[in-house]
């Protein structure tokens, strides 16, 4: 039996990483034991997982439908080299699926395009938690650059929102200054009032309690 296998690395800088080697690795490894060869790879280089833009995916698919090599099946370390979007994820197991090619996980196993109501829900659950997994990354470089900004009070350059929105320190000492029988208005109601007002921060972000607190004690 022959096929494919089919790498992805998302990231510029992941190309010289471990990424393509860990995946080429993982498919050589389950070929062996399943007496299968692998008679081509197909690598996308630091290519986003959305469908329009994957050269390789397309020569893949493009040679599968010509065949005359008697490939039919494309080896993939894990369901979110596909893509981390679910919706990208199945649009492309559509695509095997109509043509008759068969998709194997080296890590989540094989019969990925199987239509049993069990299959499709391990498949469905295991492309949620890639695109969870795609968010957080997201998320979390987001919060760290926001982190960074307000513990340096910096933005544009090197000048703090002193310089470069007064107004914003003056709101939020305004929402901050204790009124007679009330206590002082928590950071995360401060930055939920600065955002209602169409304030943002110096990249243009939402407010959070965090970077807002961060920011008032390196301005006062």
């Amino acid at each position: 039996m022959k096929a494919y296998g089919y790498l992805r690395v998302s990231g510029k800088g992941q190309v010289d990483g471990d990424g393509l080697i860990r995946q080429a690795q993982a498919i050589s490894d389950y070929a062996a034991a399943h007496d299968i060869e692998v008679a081509s790879i197909f690598r996308e280089e630091g290519v986003s997982g959305t469908k329009e833009n994957r050269v390789a995916l397309a020569e893949m698919m493009l040679s599968l439908e010509q065949n005359g090599h008697g490939v039919d099946t494309v080896i993939i370390e894990k369901l979110d080299r596909l893509s981390r979007d679910l919706m990208v994820q199945e649009s492309i197991i559509r695509d095997f699926m109509s043509h008759g090619f068969n998709l194997v996980s080296a890590l989540e196993g094989p019969d990925l395009l199987s239509g049993d109501p069990t299959r499709k829900f391990i498949r469905h659950m295991f492309g949620a938690i890639a695109e969870y997994e795609k968010d957080m990354i997201v998320f979390k470089l987001r919060a760290a650059r926001e982190r960074k900004r307000a513990r340096n009070g910096k933005c544009e350059g090197r000048k703090s929102y002193t310089e470069t929105s007064p107004e914003v320190i003056r709101e939020v000492k305004r929402l901050r200054r204790r009124r007679k029988g009330q206590k002082q208005m928590p950071f995360p109601m401060v930055a939920g009032e600065l955002n209602r007002k169409g304030l943002r921060t110096c990249s243009g972000t939402l407010f959070t309690g965090m970077n807002v607190e961060a920011m008032l004690r390196r301005n006062e």
